[in-house]
């Protein structure tokens, strides 16, 4: 299968060699429309599992960014969308065969940490798998990692420490934090909220730990940068709903771009 995969990009691609990999979030689709060399729906990708959420467009998009060579992802497929851990994984495993040395995981996520608000830019230093699985479950390929990888620094603290140097160049407060993983798709009760906390999270959402999980399997670099765009339930009287998310992502993406432009301008 991803023999098949990477022919068909390549083919497609005329062998253009991505070396960092991004995976955007809710409200970062615009980064890709910019700066498009090429671009393929998910849909006409061989396996490759497509996006159904409202605002991912679902698109590979080939780019040369700030002098690098990227591949980026306009939307991701989520677990609670019915699909496997392996297959929600399956386009990182891709980037590593395409040549992907970094990846850069972005997402939309709630405030658990009661000092954090929404709009605040937190980059995760670590995270909590409560997903009830684990993407690298089954038959192991010791051509893309070991069947018991270390996980004990998933998140690059060089790449972290670049991150914190564009943050304070561009004037960015960059929060730092530790990101709970849920299935989803509903939103967390109060209860678990108060949970989370107690466990040590920051922030909660439904994504970016299985992929970041695989990405470290592989011998990628890690980086992820979560859109505090809500409260988590119980931190606010306010109900939860997916247009705030959008909205508080849209309200955030200049400066969520601009990041990430310095972010690839200096990664080493």
């Amino acid at each position: 299968m991803l023999k098949d995969t990477v022919e068909f990009i390549n083919n497609f691609t005329k062998n253009f060699k991505p070396e960092i990999g991004i995976v955007l979030g809710s409200g970062l689709g615009e980064l890709a429309d910019k700066y498009c060399r090429c671009k393929i729906p998910y849909s006409r990708i061989p396996d490759f599992p497509s996006s159904r959420i409202k605002g991912h467009k679902g698109q590979l998009v080939f780019a040369t960014i700030e002098g690098r060579r990227v591949v980026m992802m306009q939307g991701r497929s989520h677990f609670y969308e019915g699909y496997s851990m392996s297959k929600i994984t399956y386009p990182i495993k891709v980037m590593k065969e395409l040549g992907v040395k970094t990846v850069i995981l972005t997402n939309a996520a709630g405030a658990v940490n009661k000092s954090f608000r929404p709009g605040d830019l937190m980059i995760i230093t670590d995270h909590i798998n409560f997903m009830g699985s684990n993407p690298l479950i089954g038959p192991n390929d010791e051509k893309l990692g070991p069947r018991f990888p270390d996980m004990s620094e998933i998140y690059d603290k060089k790449l972290i420490k670049i991150a914190d140097a564009a943050g304070r160049i561009l004037g960015i407060t960059l929060r730092h934090g530790v990101y709970f993983a849920s299935t989803g798709p509903s939103y967390e009760t109060p209860a678990e909220i108060n949970m989370m906390r107690t466990l040590g999270a920051d922030a909660v959402g439904m994504s970016t730990v299985p992929e970041a999980i695989v990405a470290n399997y592989c011998g990628m670099k890690v980086i992820g940068i979560s859109c505090l765009t809500n409260y988590a339930a119980g931190v606010s009287t306010k109900k939860l709903e997916h247009e705030e998310v959008i909205e508080t992502a849209n309200n955030v993406k200049e400066n969520f771009v601009k990041l990430i432009l310095l972010l690839l301008k200096n990664v080493k």
